[in-house]
């Protein structure tokens, strides 16, 4: 996978290492008609042949380059100056997958793993710890909802959902890599920074109603990773 890993190692130093502040704010204010934007596009296709050393390499630099300069225009053209997060995700996915495209058939590669079954429980899983355990972590506690007072200036939007998606993420991933002793870390950590709310006595109903959340939402994490890895590997 030296290909792949090549191409990667570009993308990174080209978005996050050769782009100056000056030059970011230059692209989101004129867009298109930023010089900018051609040369952060000439640049990833320079680092891909300097990385390869190898110009035969320029059909497969010459198209992520050109992809490139098209997503981040796109992107740049949807987005204010403010730069949502949002499009910052969707435009890294977009690159990530033209690079594994460009992997894939420019460099003929094995897609032999698209046909084994572990690949796709892997993903399933995946998936399942992210927006469907949120949503039945929410519908389990969602009976106790007008018992517990909660004040939403108190917490940052969506910080409670975020942190469940993470730990539970950590957790499944801990279990297919063999090392459940993560599983006991997380639940300290988890411990230490709810001590405050755990520990006041006048809160009994919000310290359960933390302990459910948090038991539930490790269990489903370890029960998909359990049955993620009594799949055999091909």
């Amino acid at each position: 996978m030296i290909e792949l890993t090549k191409l990667i190692l570009a993308h990174l130093i080209g978005d996050f290492f050769l782009q100056s502040t000056y030059g970011i704010h230059q692209k989101r204010s004129k867009k298109w008609r930023s010089p900018y934007l051609y040369w952060h596009s000439l640049t990833h296709f320079i680092l891909i042949l300097l990385l390869f050393w190898d110009l035969s390499v320029w059909p497969a630099a010459l198209f992520i380059a050109f992809t490139h300069w098209v997503i981040d225009g796109v992107k740049l053209s949807f987005s204010d100056r403010n730069s949502n997060p949002r499009w910052f995700f969707a435009d890294q996915i977009a690159h990530l997958l033209v690079i594994g495209i460009t992997w894939m058939f420019y460099f003929e590669q094995d897609l032999i793993f698209i046909t084994n079954p572990w690949f796709w429980a892997a993903a399933t899983g995946l998936l399942f710890v992210t927006h469907p355990s949120a949503y039945i972590v929410q519908v389990v506690l969602s009976r106790w909802d007008g018992v517990i007072e909660e004040n939403p200036e108190q917490s940052l939007f969506m910080a409670g959902k975020t942190i469940g998606w993470m730990e539970r993420i950590v957790i499944y991933i801990a279990i297919l890599a063999g090392h459940m002793g993560v599983i006991g870390f997380m639940i300290a950590a988890k411990s230490i920074f709810r001590f405050g709310d755990l520990t006041r006595a006048k809160d009994r109903k919000l310290t359960e109603y933390i302990l459910i959340g948090t038991l539930l939402s490790f269990l489903l994490a370890i029960a998909a990773g359990v049955v993620v890895t009594m799949i055999p590997a091909v």
